[in-house]
């Protein structure tokens, strides 16, 4: 197969098929053999799903001949590994689950099997979800391929590095606080994460429940939204998920850009990519307008108070009796279970998170705590529904810093933190917003602007990042 096969976005595969230049049977043995070739050194697979990959194109070329199916039937893709798939060893990348194979499929993947989706494999993550920089899973660590030393991002890295490797023609991610957005930065890649309740979350393993959000990684915002627009809608089994959209027309293109984006902490080939852009936008025709989101400061400290709350809770259900390994040995007290599985089976950033969202939920704290991070959190929200009284769309860099090297900041918590300074708001909000490549550094890093829209409001999204992509193209 030749090099710039594995180039292909969903729309150019989806067209290849559809006229007879290959099968997805052969297009998925290429991937399969690439996986094999390059995915050694990338890791970004915790399992390869080959014989189930194998089964499905075959059944997608039989309805490609029957003229069904549609953009995605028979296109391979890579999953990440919090995502149940029936049937496929479903980690979280964490010891805990390294045994347990999914009982069902979630809403997503049944929408993606129901239109003839191939899936390659499960892509790493950091453990349970919880990091950025994909350095926190409990097998390996992920690496970027535009430059091994470095991290992916996190914490949908390995579905990043995947992606960006050309080891799959999309992936799906999770977002909880720009675990799509940050490593699509990263990676040089698309990646958006929906608002809060578009896509379903049942059958993704729960981070922060009122965070998490699904959404697809890929090579540009028209894959995105192609994954998008199958993926969406209400699902009974998730009482959060709805099927409301809003159909808004973009008449004269209001771009707001937030003076809090531009500060201290900024790097400055970030900063000069992402202001390229805007006075790309600004000739092309578009008003851009300064806007303040003047809370952003107390969105990170407000963030890590609410997601290991929630965490807390989420993952009270790993006890070592509904899930984890047998202890060995004498057992006095039920709580020697507890303790001993969760020392072996947690690693060291998801110990952190529990212990400080249960410290915060405990009596004393809650109020002083955990009660006041909600209020602020209206406050948040409230900042970004004045912003879109007077403009479309928001833009500004996706993350402050380049892709910084494998080990660098793991000693460094806080400043580990604030690679997720523009994003961590954006969950809070429920809003929708996606990364999209916007030039390179001079040491050829990828750089990712995002753009910030108001809810249900994503085609909006896909339209303006259509429009910087015919001037920057792909990464």
């Amino acid at each position: 197969m030749k090099t710039d096969f594995y180039k292909m976005t969903i729309k150019e595969a989806a067209e290849g098929l559809r006229n007879g230049e290959f099968t997805s049977l052969e297009l998925t043995k290429a991937y399969l053999e690439r996986i094999k070739e390059k995915d050694p050194e990338i890791k970004a697979y915790i399992t390869i799903t080959e014989d189930l990959a194998l089964e499905q194109a075959k059944r997608a070329d039989e309805m490609i001949k029957k003229g069904e199916g549609n953009m995605l039937t028979g296109i391979p893709c890579a999953i990440k590994d919090n995502i149940l798939i029936k049937g496929i060893k479903c980690t979280a990348g964490s010891k805990f689950l390294e045994n347990y194979v999914a009982e069902y499929d979630a809403t997503v993947i049944t929408k993606l099997k129901e239109v003839g989706a191939v899936f390659l494999g499960k892509t790493n993550l950091d453990e349970f979800a919880m990091g950025s920089s994909c350095e926190n899973s409990a097998f390996f660590k992920t690496k970027n391929p535009h430059d091994l030393e470095r991290v992916p991002g996190g914490s949908s890295g390995g579905s990043a590095a995947a992606v960006a490797g050309d080891l799959c023609v999309y992936a799906l991610g999770s977002d909880t606080g720009g675990s799509i957005r940050q490593p699509a930065s990263f990676c040089g890649i698309n990646g958006i994460k929906p608002t809060y309740g578009t896509v379903s979350r049942y059958g993704l393993i729960a981070f922060a429940s009122s965070l998490d959000q699904i959404g697809p990684m890929c090579k540009t915002s028209e894959d995105c939204k192609i994954v998008f627009d199958i993926i969406k809608g209400k699902d009974k089994m998730d009482s959060t998920s709805t099927d409301f959209s809003k159909n808004s027309k973009l008449e004269k293109l209001r771009i707001g850009i937030p003076k809090e984006y531009f500060g201290e902490g900024l790097d400055k080939e970030v900063e000069a990519s992402v202001n390229e852009v805007i006075s790309y936008l600004k000739v092309s025709g578009a008003e851009i307008v300064d806007i303040s989101l003047p809370r952003t400061d107390y969105a990170l400290a407000c963030y890590y108070i609410i997601a290991p709350a929630e965490a807390s809770a989420n993952l009270a259900r790993f006890d070592g009796l509904r899930y984890g390994n047998n202890f060995e040995g004498e057992i006095e007290k039920t709580k020697d279970i507890y303790l001993n599985n969760r020392t072996s089976g947690f690693g060291k950033e998801v110990k952190k998170r529990i212990m400080l969202g249960t410290y915060t939920l405990s009596s004393g704290y809650y109020d002083a705590y955990y009660k006041r991070a909600l209020k602020v959190r209206t406050l948040i929200k409230q900042d970004f529904e004045k912003a879109f009284e007077k403009v479309d769309v928001i833009l500004g860099p996706t993350s402050p810093c380049l892709p910084f090297k494998i080990g660098e900041k793991s000693d460094d918590p806080i400043s580990m933190y604030l690679a997720d300074i523009y994003t961590v708001s954006i969950n809070l909000a429920g809003v929708p917003a996606i990364s999209i490549p916007c030039g390179k550094s001079s040491n050829k890093l990828p750089i990712g602007l995002q753009l910030i829209g108001a809810p249900f409001e994503e085609e909006k999204l896909f339209t303006v990042s259509s429009l910087i992509e015919k001037k920057y193209g792909r990464s």
